[in-house]
């Protein structure tokens, strides 16, 4: 018989429903093409079955696939791909935050380091004032803004006033410096100028342990301009007050700490500068 279905069995008038029969109908019945309706499903006709295929979104109604039918293992960074989450975008398996996402405010204080900064407040290391007739500090950032000179009982071998000169790319320069340095000594004053570094004293003793610091600060990025003050204790009854200026032919990058006659060595204490 034609239709859904067909059978090998056909009953004609007056033929007696046996359990043969009804069993042959039920064992020999077969789907035909008119079973499958609809050109897009997934059931196809195989020798009278159906059979069911590969599902695709054409069968799957809206809202079918919810978050809890999904495996959280089968969420991967290649099913994100080329995605726009709003606060983020995912781009061959990698997430991209938007620029304007992190703001200050969801920045916690303490995650704020020095390592975090670009241009952060640096210590660098202690040196060791105990030989030689200088000491120097070299690459120096040439974002740097402002140095401070640290000296904590530093001396020397012999009466030559202890300098601090400024440098670039090019060289320690040792001309050019405007620098004046008053002592206090009880109830006298004393005071000299420099111009082949930043003295830090008008006379100096073998004997004299300097500790203090001196502040230098960039005051113009096209001339290179620095300006320098500080003030350090030379002995029990003296100190020594710091100021003055530089102009360098390039950006900074080093610093050392001498003496005037450029011989005399050092014998005692630390040096160290911090930079920011």
């Amino acid at each position: 018989m034609a239709g859904v279905v067909e059978t090998t069995n056909t009953f004609a008038t007056n033929d007696v429903n046996t359990s043969t029969a009804m069993n042959n109908i039920i064992d020999q019945t077969l789907f035909t093409s008119d079973a499958i309706v609809s050109a897009n499903t997934t059931l196809a006709l195989v020798s009278g079955k159906l059979k069911v295929g590969t599902i695709t979104s054409n069968e799957m109604g809206t809202n079918a696939v919810t978050t809890t039918a999904i495996l959280d293992g089968s969420i991967t960074p290649a099913k994100l791909s080329n995605s726009d989450f709003g606060d983020f975008t995912v781009v061959t398996g990698v997430a991209t935050l938007d620029s304007n996402v992190v703001t200050t405010a969801k920045i916690l204080d303490a995650n704020v380091t020095p390592a975090k900064l670009s241009q952060p407040l640096t210590l660098a290391t202690a040196q060791n004032s105990t030989s030689g007739t200088s000491i120097d500090f070299t690459s120096i950032p040439s974002w740097v803004k402002r140095i401070t000179v640290m000296l904590q009982g530093v001396s020397t071998s012999g009466t030559s006033v202890i300098v601090i000169q400024l440098g670039d790319s090019g060289g320690i320069e040792n001309t050019g410096y405007i620098a004046h340095s008053g002592v206090i000594q009880n109830s006298s004053v004393g005071s000299s100028d420099y111009t082949t570094g930043f003295g830090i004293a008008d006379a100096n003793a073998a004997a004299h342990s300097h500790s203090g610091s001196i502040i230098f600060s960039l005051l113009e990025n096209s001339t290179n301009s620095w300006v320098a003050n500080g003030s350090v204790r030379q002995a029990s009854n003296i100190i020594a007050i710091v100021a003055g200026s530089k102009s360098l032919s390039g950006v900074l990058d080093r610093v050392r700490i001498t003496t005037v006659n450029g011989t005399d060595t050092f014998d005692a204490g630390k040096i160290n500068i911090i930079y920011e």
